[in-house]
């Protein structure tokens, strides 16, 4: 069973039909491979995939190569998949590239990495187009899977799984997968048990404001050593750190990242979460909550900037979206009929929303005020 990615491949298509390269960039088995295969045929000479032995011997001449294929306009783009894992061919790439001004001569794809981002901006800047590919989103899945997008996240083989039992198991194994393979390939040089505790440290820190001294005095390491294993985490898109906002308004503001896991299912998978029902029993059920809306209402929303705000007097809104002048607040509260708070009036005047939409886990839309509205998630996907 597949999920067409419909809006995802509108998007790589308009890319490809005025960029001369784009990039792919997303985790290791987030759909990358299978989004470029519905625009070139996986096994067909214009397609080279890295990890394979054949494929990267093919490329040990790039330029050999990958000139005539170049030459080949009207054959669809050459697709270089990992591409990652050989940083030279950057600078041949930007040279090949140079030679015409068509649009979807290359599609790069990547597991996303501080190496992979660098080099694509680098070496081809102004040359290329990234999006990012992340798993599925409530949009692909379907209002009526929610909770199986929430309980099992979207990594596809995760979330398409025979059972619970089985996407689990998927699930630990990509985490050791990404510890043990992915980011020494990375360049990354941390040692797997080292990042592994860390990473289970984060689970337990979702949804929260980062202090990296707990951390940093629980692994017996520097702050600045915890805060690049955070980096390295948020630069391979595992984590999202969350930037606050700041205002002049006279009051004493948070002024540190709070911390999500991109993907739920993975939270769940070093919380040790199995089912559904062990899910809502968790202590962590409302963290987990708010940080899978907070993904959500960002990948559907795909507004300008975002960022949440605090005071240090406990007002707090969890998501602020600024798009084209206007100011949207998110508040995301798991209950069942969610009711105004006083911390909802101080951010609707302190930060003068246009809008504030509560987003709990209920089926009706209702008001709360002339600009405060319950919403459930799902109806997202009718407000677009």
């Amino acid at each position: 069973m597949t999920l067409a990615r419909r809006a995802l491949l509108a998007s790589l298509n308009r890319a490809l039909g005025r960029a001369r390269a784009v990039v792919l960039a997303g985790p290791r088995q987030s759909g990358k491979s299978t989004l470029a295969a519905m625009c070139v045929p996986r096994r067909g000479a214009r397609w080279f995939d890295l990890e394979h032995p054949v494929d990267r011997d093919r490329l040990h001449q790039p330029l050999t190569a990958l000139e005539p294929l170049a030459a080949g306009g009207g054959a669809g783009p050459v697709v270089i998949d990992e591409v990652q894992l050989a940083p030279e061919l950057f600078p041949v790439l930007r040279v090949l590239i140079d030679r015409s001004d068509a649009p979807g001569q290359y599609l790069l794809l990547g597991s996303a990495s501080p190496a992979l981002l660098r080099q694509a901006s680098e070496s081809l800047l102004g040359r290329v187009e990234v999006i990012e590919v992340a798993g599925f989103d409530l949009e692909e899945v379907g209002a009526a899977r929610e909770r199986d997008l929430w309980q099992r996240g979207g990594f596809p083989r995760s979330f398409l799984a025979a059972s619970d039992a089985d996407s689990l198991a998927w699930r630990l194994q990509a985490v050791q997968r990404h510890v043990e393979s992915d980011l020494p390939q990375f360049g990354v040089n941390v040692p797997a048990p080292a990042m592994l505790r860390f990473w289970r440290m984060l689970a337990h820190l979702h949804g929260q404001v980062w202090n990296a001294a707990e951390p940093a005095r629980s692994l017996g390491i520097s702050e600045p050593t915890v805060r690049r294993y955070l980096d390295v985490l948020t630069q391979t898109l595992m984590l999202r750190q969350l930037q606050p906002w700041h205002a002049n308004l006279g009051k004493r503001q948070v002024k540190a990242p709070k911390l999500y896991f991109r993907d739920s299912g993975l939270l769940h998978a070093l919380l040790g979460i199995a089912d559904f029902d062990a899910l809502l029993a968790h202590p962590r059920s409302g963290a987990s909550w708010e940080g899978f809306v907070v993904e959500q209402v960002l990948r559907i929303a795909q507004p300008a900037e975002a960022c949440f705000w605090a005071t240090h007097n406990g007002a707090e809104l969890d998501l602020l979206l600024l798009d084209g002048g206007r100011r949207i607040g998110v508040e995301i509260k798991r209950a069942d009929a969610p009711r105004i708070t006083p911390s909802m009036q101080i951010a609707l005047h302190d930060l003068q929303l246009d809008a504030l939409y509560v987003v709990y886990p209920g089926e009706s839309r209702y008001r709360l005020s002339d600009r405060i509205e319950a919403v459930p998630l799902a109806a997202l996907l009718s407000a677009g």
